[in-house]
């Protein structure tokens, strides 16, 4: 399925969508955009990811997950959907080049175990917690198609997947009701040396907001959330840049831990 709720985009974000493009495919990082090419508002900023979501799921997948998280517990949700060749199951080990920049961030991950298409009544928070089948402690990527992090606007690093890499995902909690993720524990160790070890960290709060919004919004885009869909619900630790040859673990309360082995 696909979505024009944000099209059509105009030349001048095309152009920042195939730079995007270019960067993914010759591995050359961006110094910079032309001003016209910024997006404006975030309407734009999904347009500009939709547009490169269609055109990796040749050489990506198809999107089996998105990333949602808010600077807040009451500000608007932002949000990137997810290739399926960018998620990772278990512990890893990244494919050599798969990433530029290695910048880890401990999350909780939710899977859900039924659709929510788009429909004439919004999805509601019951709904999500009878779709949701199991949690997972994850460790997300942070990558950039810019030379320097942070080196944009916010809607720029947006457009740009979310500033996405990988994402790598642990065992199951079923029972996953029993979590309490502004409450949990949360480590992160990297090379057997814990880096943070603190309660909760989410800036969002508490995720459940989160998966709510991003079932509608999704739906809209016309990447509705699907079975078995994977969704990352923002940062417990910020990010922290580390180099090849990391090995980073997460754990979060009584999720089963998680490990990712940087090439």
């Amino acid at each position: 399925m696909t979505s024009d709720v944000y099209s059509p985009l105009s030349d001048a974000l095309k152009q920042y969508a195939d730079l995007l493009l270019d960067a993914r495919k010759t591995g050359h990082c961006l110094q910079q955009i032309p001003a016209s090419s910024v997006p404006q508002n975030t309407e734009e900023a999904y347009a500009i990811q939709d547009r490169v979501a269609h055109a990796l799921m040749s050489s990506f997948g198809s999107i089996q997950g998105w990333k949602v998280g808010a600077p807040t517990p009451d500000s608007e949700p932002f949000c990137a959907p997810l290739h399926q060749k960018t998620i990772f199951s278990g512990d890893t080990k990244l494919p050599v080049s798969f990433c530029r920049l290695y910048g880890v961030e401990a999350e909780i991950v939710y899977v859900f175990g039924s659709s929510l298409p788009m429909r004439s009544t919004p999805w509601t928070e019951e709904d999500i917690r009878k779709s949701i089948v199991s949690v997972h402690a994850a460790i997300e990527i942070f990558d950039t198609r810019f030379c320097k992090p942070g080196s944009q606007s916010g809607l720029i690093h947006l457009a740009d997947q979310g500033n996405h890499g990988a994402l790598i995902y642990g065992a199951p909690l079923n029972d996953w009701q029993r979590l309490a993720p502004v409450d949990e524990r949360v480590r992160l160790t990297l090379n057997g040396k814990t880096l943070i070890d603190h309660t909760g960290g989410n800036s969002a709060g508490d995720p459940m907001r989160l998966l709510v919004w991003l079932a509608n919004h999704a739906a809209k885009r016309g990447f509705p959330i699907q079975t078995g869909t994977i969704v990352t619900t923002g940062s417990m630790t910020g990010t922290e840049f580390v180099s090849a040859g990391t090995i980073a673990e997460v754990q979060i309360g009584p999720l089963a831990p998680v490990t990712v082995t940087l090439p």
